[in-house]
């Protein structure tokens, strides 16, 4: 049994990682955490989890964390790089779910994410943790880098045709879109239902600090190590989900895409690609830790190729990927406890 704790389990990640891992029967639930809502069950703040989950809010700083076999982090950003170096002296493996471990280079994180970080030598010893990836590095690892709910999306829909150099890594448009739990539990005015509903938005035009983590990733399937992407992410009036499209240009003309993509996902559990030029939807991955991808191939030279690709943002995009990573970590079976199918309606 996995003795597990959770930092940070009040915002929409951590509600989510509960609510996946009651029913792990290989996982004991042992600490969660908030600053917030310390002193509270988690059924108060949680109805939905009444009669699964049975634990008290305690504060980040507690000492039962140190016992706990692995330590998931669904704070926000800049939080966990002050608790992982000590936990890790304690033996504890970690997941964090925010950045903080995500992009290699320090100069690169401080640019984009406005804090000194002060751990930067771990920043070369975690594992970034898309399976598809990475699978090897995470079964050996005990510090993952949990993916952000973007690159998951759009690397996994580009990463068989760069890989195999079958489009121009310096001619690639991602447009994406995603549901407002993507923007956390917290108050704020922009995602409050009179500011969301009926509406739509990019936001983040000129540059969102989800690129260079997907560069990073991009780049280390491709020789020349020089992707060039533009990124432009949407807020749609949904609670959640997340539905990338991507415009690339193929160096071959004549390649079939579907092919490739077939053989090259033909083992992921939680990779599904669908016939060619059909249309995925957020609501088929809805609750499930699948990443759904159809090609729409251009109809001429001069048109680019379409790649479609959708996940829920709070399970294959955050905490489904999460659990994914614990059960690589922990040899068991990868999709222990993902197995839902999306939820419909």
């Amino acid at each position: 049994m996995i003795s597990v704790g959770i930092v940070g389990a009040t915002g929409y990640t951590g509600v989510e990682l509960l609510r996946l891992l009651s029913a792990h029967e290989g996982v004991d639930v042992k600490v969660v955490t908030s600053n917030s809502e310390k002193g509270k069950t988690v059924t108060d703040v949680f109805p939905s989890l009444r009669s699964t989950i049975d634990l008290i809010f305690v504060e980040h700083e507690s000492e039962q964390l140190n016992s706990c076999d692995l330590i998931f982090f669904a704070t926000p950003h800049a939080i966990a790089m002050n608790y992982v170096p000590k936990l890790l002296e304690h033996d504890c493996k970690i997941i964090d779910l925010s950045a903080d471990f995500r992009i290699k280079d320090v100069g690169i994180w401080e640019k984009w994410y406005q804090v000194k970080h002060v751990c930067p030598e771990l920043l070369q010893t975690a594992v970034y943790g898309l399976p598809e990836l990475n699978r090897a590095e995470i079964k050996r690892a005990s510090l993952i880098a949990n993916p952000g709910c973007y690159p998951t999306a759009i690397t996994l829909a580009l990463l068989p045709a760069l890989k195999q150099g079958l489009i121009n890594p310096q001619d690639i448009i991602a447009d994406a879109k995603s549901g407002v739990s993507g923007a956390g539990r917290k108050a704020a005015l922009a995602s409050q239902f009179s500011e969301v509903a009926e509406s739509f938005k990019a936001y983040s035009a000129s540059g969102h600090r989800h690129l260079p983590e997907i560069i990073q990733s991009l780049n280390l399937v491709q020789q020349n190590n020089e992707t060039n992407l533009s990124f432009i992410p949407h807020l749609v009036p949904m609670n959640r989900g997340m539905f990338a499209t991507i415009y690339v240009k193929p160096t071959d003309q004549n390649t079939v895409l579907q092919k490739h993509y077939v053989d090259f996902y033909a083992d992921e559990p939680f990779v599904d690609v669908m016939p060619e030029r059909a249309h995925p939807d957020t609501r088929s991955v809805k609750g499930s830790n699948t990443c759904r991808i159809a090609i729409h191939p251009g109809e001429s030279e001069s048109q680019p190729t379409v790649i479609l690709s959708v996940i829920d943002n709070l399970v294959k995009g955050a905490a489904g990927q999460a659990i994914q990573n614990m059960n690589l970590m922990f040899g068991l079976d990868e999709g222990t406890a993902l197995s839902a199918s999306g939820l419909i309606p």
